[in-house]
């Protein structure tokens, strides 16, 4: 016991987190969910989601950018380690997407290389799927005729 009574405080060293889990005063910071799988159906909806997931692990700058040209000889050490970064980044980002796909899918667009290159090809593929989809239900819609002698279940 201490001058006070008390004992001692106990020092308690402290353990450094190397990345693993981030952690802030009360406790592990949190992601948000992961979006579930794309099957084909409502893409603007799950790329929203995949975005934002993308975004908070701080992977998507690579959905955007170009990897930074460097020589085979280069001497900058700082060039080199960018791009290394870079190819990790786009590695993950990629994966993450590879995994957020259905299987079916994943093997029709397993061949990407980017993740710039896989996400603009999703992109492409759904975002024209779904203005045709629309066009259709419009022109529908646009052709639909009230007859007053049915109900409206029976012209369906």
């Amino acid at each position: 016991p201490g001058a006070t009574g008390l004992p001692p405080p106990t020092i308690v060293p402290s353990v450094v987190n190397h990345g693993v889990t981030p952690t802030v005063p009360g406790g592990p910071l949190s992601h948000p969910a992961r979006p579930e799988k794309f099957v084909g159906v409502t893409f603007k909806r799950w790329q929203q989601k995949m975005l934002f997931y993308l975004t908070t692990l701080n992977l998507a700058k690579v959905l955007s950018e170009h990897p930074l040209a460097v020589a085979e000889n280069e001497p900058d050490r700082h060039k080199v380690m960018a791009l290394d970064t870079w190819k990790q980044t786009d590695y993950l980002c990629r994966n993450y997407v590879f995994n957020s796909l259905a299987d079916s899918l994943y093997s029709v667009f397993c061949s990407k290389r980017s993740a710039k290159e896989l996400w603009e090809s999703l992109d492409k593929k759904y975002k024209t799927e779904d203005v045709g989809a629309k066009k259709f239900v419009v022109g529908r819609f646009l052709d639909f005729k009230m007859v007053d002698s049915q109900t409206v279940m029976s012209q369906v």
